[in-house]
């Protein structure tokens, strides 16, 4: 059991963590509510004392201040947790208490949407259960699905043995499953609901159900196992299932928040009630803004459209006057013109005394017809009442969600200023909120100022958030009645991967700082649903990370796609250790101190990435990482002397830290280690991990090895990695893609490089031999572009602005783009950028 207490001392603040289950602290002292802000004065007061040296976290932001000023605040409020989370972040009582089995307020059936692929992807996610489907045709057993499930443990199963009800061991394991036909939203195509295509394995299912009950759900998630799909099938499940309810999402670096943003938007969700806050939406993979003055916009213009198909319909209907001014018009339109047609047509076309009407009295009393003349026809099908009744009630639907949608905005039209109107938005429009940890410290007071108000939590990257930035995020809202109205606390991470920053080395090591409360949760023994099969890199990649975690395997696809069942051209492995000697009898150096620097590595790392450019492999599926800023600095200015500004080779994707590049992943990684007289803080297993589990389908570092193989904690991995040749073996004939499959003998000849004067000189040659055979074929290539030219022109005449287009991709088809660097040299000629 861990609880953090302090005592200061010569105004030093020194960090204790209790490791005993006996504490001499009486238990009901411990358990009154301000008693548990003992965790929070003691991270306050840490960050306090030593505020200078918090600067330096968070100065990539700039805000230390404002976060410092956050904290101190919080000190003087009463501020509220749930109680079922009191024991478990002061590290008492039953570690378990707040799993969703244990908990009083358990959900009996639930909805889940779309999470399933079929009938046959149910049943293999509950292996064990006694499926029971309502309906025994198998036609209509299909998704999506409500599944009921029996109530576990928590405090009624006492209650039921008192009373002698004890549940049968097979009614105990007996799944309900009702398929359920979503109603028709109107015959447009965009009406169709998108849906998830992700077939979720057994354990992610038991994630995606722990989130959609009461409770904390604690997801582990190793590297390629699909942390962030988990994320948005839950956020999406009760999205439908509670639409009345507001869901927080908080992750560490905004890159997250966008991947988790960017999947959510493909997703069965209506998108004015998403909402990003924070300065990194910027960086959102859409034309969409999604920023709180974004969605007022949308909003705004949104209630332009819906005022137009306002007036369509009025002037279908032939109602005079103008009643799509405003909402308030349009809603009063509503009740006395659209209700009245619908209400008369329902009277007329339900069936009376069990006698169904004739299936063509759907379509002629059907009121809207000249409305829905744009939509596909024929609306109404003529098959069977049942069908017609169908469309016609989905019309009704969609008509119905226009005004519902416009009375929603009505408050737009009294709020006049923006400022008005994104507080609005905040408070009461937007279902998900997203935001940082970061964004939610500094921003606490005036989204607790404006009543902000949610229900659910998910924090994605919990691993690598600190114990004060998890907690901030709990009491971004006022108490009601003295009780916290948070319900669901969904925390998704991997503690084997690195943990928070801290620069200081006394509050990181000493103060044990860096130490996540997701960490210290799975250390106290809270349960966890741990992931177990990754889909991101080939089997022999992941075999170098994945002794680090429990059984974990591999999707199927990862064994049977073509992109992995494929050799990487140009190289004999898949991954590789390459040993690098000092070069000019030097290995690492240190210009500034721990600004450490290897130009041979680097030298070696740019010259194969040059190679591989050569071969025809896209610059942007190339990622070189390091371990160390310094060498990072190095790397990116040998490219920009070697290659940075050649048409024929380009830039990686990327040039940065292992540190940094948590979270990504590329297709190939080149690593480079740099130390040579020590190992570093590579030692750091959880480091290791990350490093090995970045690419997809080829790894190839650059180290001293005969340093790092000695390395104990290094040893899972770089044993595997010295089974292999410790000198690069590449195929130069072989070109991308390779037709070889990954394991098979190359066809070509191997070479092996020894050293990286030899492979500079190598990839050098290489070079000047493309650039001669370009030349050579300059001759055609003039004669191509004068009959393409030719051609051009007279196209242009017959058909205008579609030539240019026809002759160059008649350029593009004259096959020299089969040919390696011809078609990526001809791109740079004049004439090219001309056509």
């Amino acid at each position: 059991l861990c609880l953090p207490s302090v005592s200061v001392l010569d105004g030093v603040v020194s960090w204790r963590i209790w490791k005993s289950a006996k504490v001499s602290y009486p238990l009901s002292l411990l358990l009154r509510s301000r008693c548990i802000w003992l965790v929070f004065l003691s991270l306050c007061l840490v960050f306090l004392v030593r505020s200078q040296s918090l600067q330096s976290r968070f100065s990539h932001f700039s805000n230390s201040q404002a976060v410092l000023e956050t904290i101190r605040n919080l000190m003087n409020t009463d501020c509220v947790v749930p109680d079922w989370l009191h024991d478990i972040i002061l590290g008492y009582g039953d570690p378990s208490s707040a799993h969703y089995s244990k908990m009083p307020n358990q959900i009996s059936t639930l909805d889940f949407n779309d999470t399933f692929l079929s009938i046959d992807h149910l049943k293999a996610s509950f292996p064990g259960y006694n499926i029971k489907v309502t309906v025994d045709n198998p036609v209509l057993q299909i998704p999506p699905f409500r599944i009921t499930f029996p109530i576990m443990g928590g405090k009624g199963k006492k209650r039921k043995e008192e009373d002698g009800n004890e549940e049968k061991p097979e009614e105990a394991k007996a799944l309900i499953v009702e398929p359920h036909v979503i109603p028709n939203r109107g015959p447009y195509p965009y009406n169709q609901p998108k849906r998830n295509t992700i077939q979720f394995t057994q354990t992610q299912i038991e994630a995606i159900r722990a989130g959609m009950q009461p409770g904390l759900t604690m997801v582990v998630g190793p590297p390629g196992t699909g942390k962030t799909d988990v994320a948005v099938q839950i956020i999406s499940n009760l999205y439908h299932n509670f639409p009345e309810q507001r869901t927080l999402i908080v992750t560490h670096s905004n890159q997250a928040l966008n991947q988790l943003f960017e999947k959510i938007m493909a997703l069965d969700i209506d998108e004015r009630h998403l909402l990003r806050l924070g300065h990194g939406e910027e960086e959102l993979e859409t034309e969409k803004d999604f920023s709180r003055y974004g969605r007022v916009n949308y909003v705004l213009a949104r209630r332009l459209e819906l005022l137009r198909e306002v007036g369509r319909l009025q002037e279908s209907l032939g109602v005079p006057g103008d009643v799509s001014y405003t909402c308030e018009t349009a809603g009063h339109f509503f009740l006395y013109q659209v209700m009245s047609r619908w209400e008369e047509y329902i009277s007329k076309v339900k069936a009376k005394g069990g006698k169904v009407p004739d299936v063509t009295d759907v379509s002629s009393f059907f009121p809207f017809h000249q409305y829905f003349a744009n939509a596909p026809q024929p609306v109404f099908k003529g098959k069977s009442y049942e069908e017609d009744m169908e469309i016609a009630e989905g019309c009704f639907r969609h008509v119905k969600k226009i005004f519902t949608q416009l009375e929603e905005f009505r408050a737009f039209e009294l709020l006049r200023s923006g400022l008005d109107r994104s507080k609005y938005l905040l408070v009461k429009e937007a279902k998900i909120i997203a935001m940082t940890c970061t964004h939610a410290a500094l921003k606490r007071h005036d989204l607790v100022e404006l009543g902000f108000k949610y229900d659910n939590i998910l924090m994605e990257e919990s691993a690598q958030i600190l114990e004060i930035e998890t907690f901030i995020p709990l009491l971004l809202q006022n108490p009601q009645d003295g009780f916290s109205r948070l319900k669901r606390w969904i925390m998704i991470g991997d503690h084997h991967q690195l943990p928070p920053v801290i620069k200081n080395m006394a509050f990181q090591k000493y103060s044990n700082m860096e130490q996540s409360l997701f960490t210290r949760f799975v250390r106290i023994g809270v349960p966890t649903v741990d992931l177990d099969a990754q889909g991101r890199a080939r089997a022999s990649l992941c075999n170098l990370y994945n002794w680090r975690y429990k059984n974990l395997g591999n999707l199927p696809h990862v064994q049977l796609l073509p992109e992995f069942r494929t050799a990487n051209a140009g190289f004999l492995y898949d991954f590789q250790l390459i040993n690098v000697e000092d070069f000019n009898g030097v290995g690492e150096s240190e210009p500034n101190p721990y600004f450490y620097q290897n130009l041979g590595e680097a030298e070696y790392v740019v010259a194969l990435f040059m190679y591989m450019c050569l071969l025809g492999y896209p610059a942007d599926r190339i990622s070189i990482l390091t371990t160390y800023n310094g060498q990072k600095h190095l790397i990116r200015d040998v490219i920009n002397q070697r290659c940075g500004n050649n048409p024929l080779i380009g830039r990686p994707n990327k040039v940065t830290t292992v540190d940094r590049f948590q979270g990504q992943q590329n297709d190939y990684i080149l690593l480079s280690l740099v130390r040579t007289k020590a190992v570093g803080h590579l030692r750091d297993v959880r480091r290791l991990v990350v490093a090995m589990s970045r690419a997809r389908l080829g790894l190839y570092i650059f180290a001293r090895v005969s340093l790092f193989q000695n390395c104990f904690e290094l040893t899972p991995a770089f044993s595997q990695l010295t089974a292999r040749p410790l000198h690069l073996h590449i195929i130069p004939t072989e070109c991308f893609p390779a037709a070889r499959q990954n394991g098979e003998g190359p066809s070509h000849q191997v070479h092996v490089i020894k050293n990286m004067p030899q492979m500079a000189n190598f990839v050098y040659n290489m070079y000047m031999h493309m650039i001669q055979s370009t030349h050579h074929y300059q001759q055609p290539v003039h004669y191509l572009l004068e009959v393409n030219l030719c051609v051009m022109f007279h196209v242009s005449a017959a058909s205008g602005i579609i030539a240019p287009l026809h002759g160059a991709v008649m350029f593009c088809n004259s096959g020299f783009h089969n040919k390696p660097g011809v078609y990526s040299f001809l791109t740079s000629l004049p004439i090219f950028v001309s056509i």
